[in-house]
């Protein structure tokens, strides 16, 4: 049980004692003045009229009935209409570092998830060109919702689904076609809604070279799989590029080849939850609260396919049927229909599947600005900025940074030239500044930073203001994890990261390390070391790297 945890399970005692019910679950918060303490109540407020007492009487009584002193609380005040105000023994606030230190690996560390299996979908892009920033955005944000469900106590699976079928695989087929009659002296032609970038003239050479015999490009088929395949290992390098692997890839082809589509479409029919309508075939998902009812088999005369709900319905099965009681997927705010409606075609199929099955995170488009201007287009993709373009004008680190720094359902600016700085006012460098700078104290000292102990040092001294909420930084993080993991956030990580590295330059520029009394020395080395570590454990979680020297 950490600080906080001890601190509410007192409040809570002690409100008992006076008539609290038993399933009473005290709020703590951090003031938003550091002057108010380091924790406050409401308690008194929300317990007043069932306990017929007035609000400040009631906190007065509570903190009567508390034994401060076993929760380290060196003083308690009543604040404004009935708040109370905790402050923590200096001492025993820095306590609160020891099991960081005794065991970094575990710290911010939960068990929540009890190894239970989760997979998490993310980018699964069309294998019809390199991977744009939206991509990147989507490649961030997932493998960093998965690294926080690791940290909380779940299995997971990343898990990439290739749309490899459908109308954009067969103008992709067409677009390379006309690129390799290109080559061979035709007029180009491209087909309408077909794909102009300069890859795709690269892997009509390609193909030629490698299919000498088809150098007129006739073999449709043979162009299809082979410019899947080339974008597939392009995407590949994209990916590996931004740092993230996947542990499992499904081909929305499969869904087909393995009749896994018609097996669906057919346990819907007998669902009752289907009917026909002018020759298309609709699912009722109007009984599963959608605004109206979908096509699922279009008409004869409007192709007899269908719809693109269908296949993602059948691919969310063989999710369940394959053990995943979770799955969240990481998709473009484009994708918010498909909620519904993948929902309602797993409800209906009565499987047992859960109404809210599967998560769904959507994250907003991205824009990128170079000179105080957007930018739209790549040399090589033509039509759209590429993620591998962002990674090499700023580097991987920045851009994982600057995708994870707002929450997904936000906008976001890509300012590559506030993340090319070298400044304050670039978050990801202040960050890593912030760890290299605890980590240049100890190669000054000569210290070896594993070897810092806390045996027979006064943790007590570290009472100025700046240590203080440094500290208070540091013991957050756990709860910060945790809440990151269940709300599927990774920005509060980022954001807890840029705000400890501003408490801890602060605390750098305020206070020397060396130099000092030995005993403030020793205690300011133990502050250095768990800054370092905290600041180390965040970077990870987000794929960033936590560098010694800047």
């Amino acid at each position: 049980m950490n600080q906080a945890e001890s601190l509410r399970a007192e409040v809570a005692r002690a409100a008992r004692a006076l008539g609290a019910p038993d399933d009473i679950a005290p709020v703590l918060e951090r003031p938003r003045d550091i002057s108010h303490g380091d924790w406050a109540t409401n308690v008194a407020l929300t317990l007043a009229k069932s306990l017929g007492v007035k609000p400040r009487d009631l906190a007065a009584s509570l903190i009567g009935a508390m034994d401060l002193a076993s929760v380290g609380v060196s003083s308690a005040e009543i604040a404004g209409p009935g708040f109370v105000n905790f402050r923590l023994d200096a001492g025993f606030l820095a306590r609160g570092l020891l099991p960081m230190l005794a065991a970094p690996e575990r710290w911010g560390r939960h068990d929540i998830g009890h190894n239970e299996r989760v997979v998490v979908e993310f980018v699964s892009a069309n294998p019809t060109g390199p991977l744009h920033v939206g991509h990147g955005r989507q490649a961030a944000l997932g493998d960093a919702i998965s690294t926080l469900l690791e940290w909380t106590g779940w299995t997971v699976d990343r898990e990439f689904y290739y749309n490899d079928a459908g109308a954009q695989i067969a103008n992709l087929a067409k677009s390379t076609q006309a690129r390799i009659q290109e080559l061979g002296g035709a007029p180009l032609a491209i087909p309408e809604g077909g794909y102009h970038g300069e890859y795709i003239r690269e892997i009509a050479q390609a193909y030629v070279k490698q299919y000498p015999s088809d150098s007129a490009g006739n073999d449709l088929d043979a162009i299809r799989a082979f410019a899947v395949a080339a974008l597939r290992h392009e995407q590949d390098l994209d990916l590996q590029a931004f740092g993230v692997k996947f542990d499992t890839y499904y081909l929305e082809s499969s869904l087909y080849t393995d009749g896994r589509v018609d097996k669906t479409v057919e346990a819907l029919r007998a669902s009752g939850h289907t009917y026909e309508e002018e020759g298309a075939l609709f699912l009722r998902t109007t009984d599963f609260g959608d605004d109206k009812d979908r096509v699922m088999k279009k008409s004869a005369a409007k192709g007899g396919d269908y719809t693109y709900f269908v296949p993602d319905v059948a691919y969310h099965v063989t999710k369940w049927e394959r053990g995943y009681r979770r799955a969240i997927n990481v998709q473009g705010a484009d994708h918010h229909s498909t909620t519904t409606r993948v929902r309602a075609g797993l409800q209906a199929l009565g499987m047992g599947i859960p109404a809210g099955y599967p998560d769904y995170v959507l994250h907003q488009m991205v824009t990128v600005m170079k000179g105080g201007e957007e930018m739209k287009i790549s040399k090589r993709a033509g039509s759209y900025v590429t993620v591998r373009d962002l990674i090499d004008e700023v580097g991987r680190d920045a851009v994982r940074y600057f995708y994870l720094m707002r929450r997904g359902d936000s906008q976001l600016v890509f300012d590559i030239d506030l993340a090319r700085s070298q400044s304050e006012e670039n978050p990801v460098y202040y960050v890593q500044m912030a760890h290299a700078r605890m980590c240049g104290i100890f190669r000054v000292g000569e210290i070896d930073a594993a070897t810092v102990s806390v045996d027979g040092v006064d943790l007590g001294v570290l009472a100025e203001p700046a240590e203080q909420e440094l500290i208070k930084q540091l013991l957050d993080f756990p709860t910060i994890v945790r809440s990151a993991a269940e709300s599927l956030e990774p920005h509060r990580i980022a954001g807890w990261l840029l705000e400890t590295a501003r408490t801890a330059h602060t605390w750098y520029h305020k206070h020397h390390v060396l130099g000092e009394p030995e005993a403030i020395t020793r205690a300011r080395l133990v502050l250095a070391r768990a800054t370092q570590l905290g600041l180390s454990a965040g970077l990870r979680i987000l794929g960033l790297s936590a560098p010694e020297r800047m």
